[in-house]
């Protein structure tokens, strides 16, 4: 409990010298955050560390107060108890937002990447069409798709830049199979999948139907690990994300993918089925 308090404390702190730093005003605040005048007096126990906020009211504070970088990740840190191994379970999108910013900064510094992938591909190896048809079938505001379309690919840096990270992923079939966008997008797909499978740091596996069942068909994660920070999980829930921190949890994960890697392919035969299924959507 101490280590929750003193956690509480630190954050009030914080949030309370990054409204002073921008000459702003409990009230001012309070409007910007689309909240009554009245609600000052909350925000003013927020920093007081006598009452936590919600890790969704942090997130908007720090959209609110422009607060980015360094300082925003340790203030999400703060408010989701990453310290003590909570799961931090993002639903606003103020906070959808500053978690995928966790994530990026998660993967700056990855050196092992395991993607377990049931249904979609890594977004890592999507091309632009197929990433841009997701957005427009998941309704994904007109307004935000180029944007959203762009950080996915800047992502792509993780496994392209001169010290990449290892990647392994493990793909149900279904997620090879499955034409997103059309046969021509999704041939173009493929063929970029078997090029960037080529690469010496990206090992790919598949899964076949006939395996039966494995931990793959309970959904699908990421495990990223690094030399300079403690390895995380991440999870996406339709709309809500999960990051796990604790090191019950990321063993949990890594006892998963163990038993995922038992019932794969190997990434030659992994290739061979992309290519027969190219082969079949080329003649069609």
């Amino acid at each position: 409990m101490a280590g929750s308090d003193q956690q509480q404390t630190a954050l009030g702190w914080a949030l309370r010298s990054a409204r002073e730093s921008r000459e702003l005003t409990l009230r001012q605040v309070a409007e910007l955050m689309g909240r009554k005048a009245s609600d000052s007096g909350l925000i003013s126990r927020w920093e007081s560390g006598t009452r936590r906020p919600k890790a969704a009211d942090v997130a908007l504070l720090i959209e609110v107060l422009e607060i980015d970088g360094g300082d925003a990740a340790h203030l999400m840190d703060l408010a989701n108890g990453a310290n003590s191994g909570e799961p931090w379970l993002a639903g606003s999108p103020p906070e959808r937002r500053q978690q995928l910013n966790q994530l990026l900064a998660a993967e700056r510094t990855a050196t092992e990447i395991t993607h377990i992938a049931p249904l979609i591909l890594p977004g890592v190896l999507q091309t632009r069409d197929v990433i841009r048809n997701q957005m427009v079938e998941a309704n994904v505001p007109e307004d935000e798709v180029d944007e959203r379309v762009i950080t996915r690919i800047g992502r792509r840096d993780v496994v392209t830049r001169p010290d990449p990270a290892h990647l392994a992923v493990f793909l149900g079939e279904a997620a090879i199979r499955t034409v997103n966008g059309g046969r021509r997008i999704w041939a173009d797909q493929l063929r970029y999948l078997l090029e960037m499978a080529e690469l010496p740091n990206i090992d790919l596996h598949h899964v076949p139907f006939a395996a039966g069942w494995s931990p793959l068909q309970i959904g699908g994660f990421i495990l990223i690990e690094s030399t300079e920070a403690p390895p995380i999980v991440s999870l996406d829930l339709h709309g809500r994300g999960v990051m796990l921190k604790s090191g019950e949890d990321v063993e949990l994960y890594r006892r998963q993918v163990e038993a995922v890697r038992e019932k794969a392919i190997d990434p030659a035969a992994t290739t061979k089925l992309i290519a027969q299924v190219l082969a079949e959507l080329e003649q069609e």
